[in-house]
């Protein structure tokens, strides 16, 4: 047999056509590298509150796993005011390529579109979830020289005073804001709102004592509460809560069926690519999961989380009604 080359023959009917599949291939190899590039510079998580708050607190855990994830920044931007609106506004109207996000929560998410009535966004419709990341009740806490140490006295010492027990919220819009609201509206009694910016001002304003009362968050409260800076009443749950067991829940101190729950979720602008979605939901889940972060949170009263972008889109539905629903029961408005 002979070990001569033989020359290679072209079959010109057949190279169209493998010019064609020669083209897709290469259309296809960089569709698939355009879809694994993200992100492609630093992605800004927006906080619409102030440093220090829980929300913040949690963005920027979540930020640093996201950071060792990506090899990108991840960089947390605090944009508060109008009850977290302002920073949520900001990003609906972000380009939707991942780069942006909002730490959203109960506020921004599920109490704003019915107590604004000049809300610019949507959370249903300029949105795109991502992941809910932590759920968590909040307390009733008082200042210590207040002479009350239940629900229930709490509200006999409000009847004998009506509109003098001021109770101090992060915020119009907030869930400390409803809640003390909740609680006027189904004990029949006449609290005082006193708005704040961001719970770390509301806070140290009622330890000053210059409010009294306030629907704080487990994350926020916990601390205080055990090192005597403030009095816990109840929980908001329905069930009593596993970090603070020995405290009983406003249902069963005599308000049936009072509930008042924080959760904090991501989000991003309506249009995101699902590839770009299911990746950050993906790194979302596995940092939300990881045993120091979960430990983290379940220290400071908070249940780790991390759902699906479906399971995470269908609860925020669910949350805008049933929040909708609060506000029209208590009358609650803007200040």
């Amino acid at each position: 047999m002979s070990n001569k080359i033989r020359p290679y023959r072209v079959n010109h009917a057949a190279a169209p056509l493998s010019m064609a599949a020669v083209a897709c291939c290469i259309a296809l190899g960089s569709a698939s590298a355009g879809a694994q590039a993200y992100p492609t510079g630093p992605v800004r998580i927006v906080v619409p509150f102030t440093p220090g708050a829980g929300t913040d607190v949690v963005a920027r855990a979540i930020a640093a796993k996201l950071t060792a994830t990506f090899g990108q920044n991840v960089l947390v931007e605090n944009r508060p005011g109008a009850g977290g609106t302002i920073g949520s506004a900001l990003v609906a109207k972000a380009p939707a390529d991942g780069h942006t996000i909002l730490m959203g929560n109960t506020s921004t998410l599920a109490i704003a579109p019915a107590l604004y009535t000049n809300l610019t966004y949507s959370p249903v419709r300029d949105f795109a979830p991502v992941s809910l990341v932590t759920t968590t009740e909040n307390v009733i806490v008082v200042h210590p020289s207040l002479p009350v140490k239940t629900v229930r006295e709490l509200i006999g010492l409000a009847k004998a005073r009506p509109g003098q027990i001021l109770f101090a919220s992060s915020g119009s819009g907030t869930t400390s804001h409803l809640g003390g609201e909740l609680l006027n509206a189904m004990a029949g009694i006449e609290m005082v709102h006193v708005p704040y910016k961001g719970s770390p001002l509301a806070t140290s304003e009622l330890i000053a004592g210059q409010t009294q009362v306030s629907v704080s968050s487990l994350s926020t409260a916990t601390p205080l509460i055990t090192a005597g800076r403030l009095r816990a009443l109840a929980t908001t749950g329905l069930k009593r809560n596993t970090v603070m067991p020995e405290i009983p829940t406003v249902d069963e101190s005599g308000l049936k069926g009072y509930e008042i729950n924080l959760w904090q979720g991501f989000v991003t602008p309506a249009g995101t690519p699902p590839a770009i979605l299911n990746q950050l939901n993906k790194a979302m889940v596995a940092a939300v999961r990881s045993p120091d972060v979960a430990s983290a949170f379940e220290k400071r009263g908070m249940i780790p989380a991390g759902t699906s972008v479906a399971e995470f889109d269908a609860f925020v539905k669910r949350e805008v009604a049933r929040w909708a629903d609060i506000v029209q029961r208590t009358g609650a408005k803007v200040q």
